[in-house]
């Protein structure tokens, strides 16, 4: 008999096995696809934006993603050399926002944190600013800025 014991018993282990992994199969194709899993919802960085007076609390001050501040003009040369390498750097970088704020359009916000030369461009991060720098800038010390923050 140890014969047909040894066999039963191989039989169960396989039959155990096969439902082991029908099971584990299931489980599997029950669940939901891995991109459901991450919500498209989620805040995420490398965004550049335009900001008002009337934006400014909600899409920096209130933002869950340390946001740049770019205070520029659309008559200042530094200013138009400056921007598109501090866009490129902040997509680049993804963990941080780019708000653009015309101060001509913008006065009072301009105001509100003492911009007196352009670019000046400022960092925040919960709802505070923790960094700064004013005037044209290579592009190394941009990435270096975005990374402080």
């Amino acid at each position: 008999m140890p014969g047909v014991l040894a066999i039963n018993r191989q039989r169960l282990f396989a039959t155990t096995a096969a439902l082991v992994n029908r099971s584990a199969v299931a489980r599997v194709s029950r669940q939901q696809p891995i991109s459901r899993l991450y919500s498209d919802n989620a805040p995420k960085g490398g965004q550049v934006f335009e900001v008002t007076e009337k934006t400014f609390e909600e899409k920096v001050l209130q933002s869950p993603i340390p946001t740049i501040v770019d205070f520029y003009a659309s008559w200042c040369g530094p200013c138009k050399m400056l921007g598109p390498i501090i866009e490129k750097s902040v997509k680049d970088n993804g963990k941080v926002n780019l708000a653009k704020i015309n101060v001509d359009e913008n006065l009072s916000l301009a105001s509100d944190y003492s911009i007196t030369s352009l670019p000046t461009v400022v960092g925040f991060h919960n709802g505070e600013p923790v960094a700064a720098f004013v005037g044209m800038r290579a592009p190394p010390a941009v990435n270096e800025f975005i990374q402080s923050i």
